[in-house]
C-alpha cells in the first residue's frame, strides 16, 4: 500500500539561487540543481536504471533546437514519483528528446520517489497543494 502523508508543518521548503534550475509544473516547483547535488551525495542509495523512451512524452513545452548538438545523451535524466507509481520526467527533456530522435529505446535515469524529491519543493504553498494532490490519488 502506498502511504498517505500529512502536511508538516515544520517544512521547509528548498531555497532557490538565481543560477538554480527549477522545473515548474503548475504550482509545484522543484529545485533541480539541488536534486542533482543530493543524487550525487547519495549515489550508493540512488543508482541509474534503464528507463525506456516511449514512456515519456514525445512533445515538450520548449525545446532548444540550437542547445540539441550538445546534449550528452549518456548523462541519466531524472523522473519522480509524482503520483502513486506514475514518474513523470522532471530533468532532461532534451535528454529525452535526443535520444528519440536518434532511435535509442531506452535511456538512464535516476528515479526519486516521493518522499526523496518532496524535499525539493521551493514553497510551502506548492507543499502542502502536493500532499493534499499525492493523498487524493490514494484509493
Amino acid at each position: 500500500m502506498t502511504k498517505k502523508f500529512r502536511v508538516n508543518k515544520n517544512f521547509s521548503p528548498c531555497t532557490s539561487g538565481d543560477e538554480d534550475e527549477v522545473y515548474r509544473n503548475g504550482i509545484f516547483e522543484f529545485n533541480i540543481t539541488k536534486m542533482i547535488e543530493y543524487i550525487r551525495k547519495n549515489s550508493a542509495n540512488i543508482r541509474p536504471e534503464v528507463v525506456a523512451v516511449e514512456d515519456f512524452c514525445k512533445e515538450f513545452s520548449s525545446i532548444d533546437e540550437a542547445y540539441m548538438d550538445k546534449v550528452d545523451v549518456s548523462q541519466p535524466v531524472i523522473i519522480a514519483e509524482i503520483a502513486p507509481g506514475r514518474y513523470n520526467l522532471i530533468d532532461g527533456n532534451h535528454r529525452m528528446e535526443k535520444a528519440r530522435r536518434m532511435g535509442l529505446v531506452s535511456l538512464m535515469a535516476y528515479k526519486m520517489d516521493v518522499e526523496q524529491h518532496m524535499q525539493f519543493l521551493t514553497d510551502k504553498r506548492g507543499y502542502v497543494a502536493y500532499i493534499e494532490y499525492w493523498n487524493s490519488k490514494l484509493r
